[in-house]
């Protein structure tokens, strides 16, 4: 399948933090919210625990979020796998995947990137600036929004309950 046939979100396959692939197709019907993370940003400790509370609050209405790790910004990412799902689960509570470590910018960016920035262009054209920047996906895989790296996940709560259809 070339890549430019892939239509969403759910046409891609990523890899776990495992090294196992994971089709996002399971996802389908979900709102997703997709991050590159990582653990020694300076926005870290505010991003992950309200990265938490929205997923506590609507995991059970049709939410999910996609963390990716990423070493690209400030090599603010250098753990392991591993070391990277740790810290997220233990530390902010993490409770939404943790995927294996990708890149998000440059020749090697993953595919799923390559699309997510085709789908929304940021600030810099295309290419994805900092730690924390989120893309919001609907229920049939179509990016709607990104957001910057500065904007908090829970300013963004008001378009993850329109997509939700909750009050």
């Amino acid at each position: 399948m070339a890549s430019d046939s892939k239509k969403t979100v759910y046409d891609f396959t990523v890899k776990d933090v495992k090294g196992q692939d994971v089709e996002l197709s399971k996802y389908k019907g979900k709102v997703l919210l997709i991050v590159n993370v990582a653990s020694q940003c300076g926005f870290t400790n505010s991003n992950y625990p309200e990265l938490t509370t929205l997923y506590q609050k609507y995991k059970d209405q049709g939410f999910e979020i996609l963390a990716f790790p990423c070493n690209q910004f400030g090599g603010q990412e250098p753990g392991s796998n591993e070391e990277i799902q740790e810290f997220a689960c233990t530390r902010f509570k993490a409770e939404y995947p943790v995927f294996g470590k990708v890149n998000v910018n440059g020749k090697e960016a993953d595919p799923l990137y390559k699309f997510l920035k085709s789908s929304k262009g940021g600030f810099l054209g295309d290419s994805i600036k900092w730690n924390f920047t989120k893309f919001l996906v609907d229920r049939e895989g179509k990016v709607v929004d990104r957001y910057a790296p500065t904007t908090s996940p829970l300013s963004i709560e008001k378009d993850i309950k329109k997509l939700l259809n909750v009050a």
